[in-house]
């Protein structure tokens, strides 16, 4: 420093950044300031000091971070109302808390979580400790998310919650940071699921091949201007930004020489004390700023209050897909003058199906596929769920459609030949165009047709008949037995009978005009009262009277006391609901037989589960052996229907349709008949 200085290049964290203002403030060298981050981590704002204007003389290089408002703006675009932000140790979460104010005041549900340096002891960490309800809610709010991190920890994050399970096909995720190349973006469409966006900053590039290394007089090295070569690619933004400040300095001692008004160079050193600012510090200050340059990271220039307002950021995104490695492609831009150019919604289908006819088969299951009986000589009428999904598509794509039941009503299994029967049979044969019902995906039908994204998650159900409620007039009297409640009538009676034997052999002094006499009826009423706790109008005083009423009403304390104990435990136990809350339940009682719909996915599940040798937990052994009684024909039904109605009315559980990939069969039979049966239902 002592043989002189003209300007001072930082490319530092925001810590180190406020010593080097204001030792450049004091001396009145230039400073110019390129924020880094760490280790590719999203960068957070400094928020350096400004001072009075004459005083300040550090120059912002690279611009202002603007995540808050990019990520506010893609955000309001694709209409998120819920999602979760992951963020890595390395960022600074404040960073984004003018974003986290603006969702909130709109009334977005927002949630926060930090992502560890070993993900996968933290996705296994989850699955330790949340319970199975807590991991479906879990996996609901990872179908929005955003990530703001450095792409490797991004690529990792992403195969963790892929490989166990954690993300569907239907969900969408958000990353962003401006340190991402094209070799990120590639391997995070490679590694993710689901429709992916990705925004990060870029830099204009000029179309003229020939001209992409020529920068005014000066040329630039093929490795660097080239954005295809990988040295390119790998180097960081701060290194982009650190190349053109040296060519914008070298631009402006060029201009100084020309103009001759070259000034001496500051000097400084650590051992003087009285080292004086440089004279020259404002002229080649305002050098500077008035220079401007066309480098690697565009037009690099500076505004009145010494920042860069030059920057562009890129949208990538795929649409939804079940295939990891689909292709990407640019949604839109985004720059803090014109805002977003570009639109992010999906493209629509063109309306080209005009005059298209299409055979359409189905099964038909409530609510999803209803029919209504001809009337009249009139064609039957198909209505439910998945019919107005199908109106809406024919009605907006134009084409119209034949719809008929399978004939063997079922959805369709593999056969012992290798074909197909059922629903997916018809498709297979080409007999029908599509397939639509409340269809359960599996790995077998996959393999022969195609899905669409599934439209609703369900878990298996176990419909068992509601135990039937009766009012009970001697409810009161179910604490204890028969022969019990004999017995203490006859006591009443015993003693009550030698409560007036004594008082014959030894009569009680009266008070002069006393009326009260001891009859039996009154020896009788007195013991009945004090044994309900309320008292008798009889005096008696002899010592024997008295020892035996002490010892009557000893009993009748331990009497009452019991019975009142046991009248709380016998409410209690009544409304309790059948023990049979789950699978692991069902599996275990043998008592109670329960079926499924034969051919079904749940069927084939357990079926595969119960038959292999190598399956750990014997739950699903012992479920088979009683749903495949007599060859499954005893306990299993040919619909759901007709399971729903065996449920209610016999004494037997079905196991309903529902997995974790499948749409729910007789949702509402359930709920018709839900004064009837009950429901339990559990993740399989």
């Amino acid at each position: 420093m002592n043989q002189g200085i003209l300007a001072l290049v930082s490319s530092i964290g925001c810590t180190s950044a406020g010593s080097l203002q204001s030792l450049a403030d004091a001396m009145h060298i230039p400073h110019l300031f390129i924020q880094r981050s760490t280790a590719g981590t999203p960068r957070s704002g400094c928020g350096l000091t400004r001072s009075n204007r004459n005083d300040d003389y550090t120059l912002s290089v690279r611009p202002p971070v603007y995540l808050n408002d990019v990520i506010l703006r893609v955000v309001t675009e694709y209409a998120w109302q819920k999602f979760i932000i992951f963020y890595d140790n390395d960022y600074d979460i404040r960073g984004i808390q003018e974003f986290l104010d603006k969702v909130s005041q709109q009334g977005m549900d927002v949630a926060l979580q930090k992502v560890e340096n070993n993900i996968n002891k933290m996705i296994t960490g989850l699955f330790a400790t949340m319970r199975i309800e807590e991991l479906n809610r879990y996996r609901d709010t990872l179908r929005r998310a955003i990530l703001i991190m450095n792409p490797s920890t991004a690529r990792s994050f992403i195969t963790e919650v892929v490989e166990t399970n954690l993300v569907a096909f239907d969900c969408h995720w958000i990353i962003i940071n401006e340190e991402i190349n094209d070799v990120d973006v590639q391997e995070l469409v490679r590694r993710s699921i689901g429709r992916l966006t990705i925004i990060r900053q870029t830099f204009p590039v000029p179309q003229n091949i020939s001209q992409r290394c020529f920068r005014g007089n000066h040329r630039i090295s093929s490795s660097l201007c080239d954005p295809k070569d990988p040295f390119s690619q790998s180097m960081e933004i701060s290194n982009l930004y650190i190349y053109d400040t040296v060519l914008l300095l070298a631009n402006a001692f060029h201009k100084k020489l020309e103009d001759r008004k070259w000034h001496s160079m500051a000097s400084l050193t650590c051992i003087r004390k009285n080292s004086k600012p440089w004279q020259g510090g404002r002229s080649m200050l305002e050098t500077i700023k008035k220079g401007g340059v066309n480098g690697l990271t565009g037009e690099l220039e500076f505004a009145e209050n010494g920042g860069n307002p030059n920057v562009h950021f890129e949208i990538l995104g795929t649409n939804y897909g079940e295939d990891l490695g689909r292709g990407i492609r640019k949604l839109g831009c985004w720059n803090p003058i014109t805002g977003l150019n570009g639109s992010l919604t999906d493209r629509k289908l063109e309306n080209n199906m005009r005059g298209v006819v299409l055979r359409v088969v189905t099964v038909l299951e409530e609510p999803f596929v209803m029919v209504s009986e001809n009337v009249l000589g009139k064609p039957k009428k198909y209505q439910g769920f998945s019919i107005d999904v199908l109106e809406a598509l024919a009605t907006y794509l134009g084409f119209k459609y034949e719809i008929y039941v399978a004939p063997d009503h079922k959805y369709g299994s593999p056969q012992d030949d290798g074909s197909w029967n059922g629903l997916i049979g018809e498709l297979v044969f080409k007999r029908a165009d599509i397939g639509i019902s409340a269809l359960t995906i599996t790995p077998d039908r996959e393999n022969v047709v195609d899905f669409t994204t599934r439209y609703m998650d369900y878990s298996v159900g176990v419909l068992l008949r509601k135990a039937e409620k009766t009012v009970d007039m001697f409810a009161c009297l179910a604490p204890f037995d028969l022969s019990l409640w004999a017995c203490i009538a006859g006591t009443v009676l015993l003693v009550g009978l030698l409560v007036y034997l004594l008082n014959w052999l030894n009569p009680p002094r009266l008070q002069m005009g006393s009326m009260t006499s001891t009859t039996l009826y009154n020896s009788m009423w007195f013991v009945y009262g004090s044994f309900v706790q309320q008292g008798g109008e009889v005096p008696y005083t002899t010592l024997a009277t008295r020892l035996m009423m002490g010892a009557w009403w000893l009993f009748a304390l331990i009497v009452i006391s019991s019975y009142t104990a046991n009248l709380a435990a016998f409410l209690t136990i009544t409304r309790i609901e059948n023990s049979i809350q789950s699978l692991q339940d069902l599996s275990r009682q043998t008592d109670i037989p329960y079926g499924t719909v034969l051919d079904s996915a749940v069927y084939e599940h357990v079926r595969v589960k119960g038959m292999n040798p190598f399956e750990r937990d014997s739950m699903y052994s012992q479920m088979w052996r009683m749903i495949n009684r007599s060859n499954g024909s005893e306990n299993n039904v040919l619909e759901s229907t007709a399971g729903i109605q065996k449920g209610c009315i016999c004494t037997q559980i079905m196991i309903m349709h529902g997995t974790n990939f499948c749409k729910p069969i007789a949702s509402a039979q359930r709920v018709a008949t839900s004064q009837l049966c009950s429901l339990f239902s559990m993740t399989f």
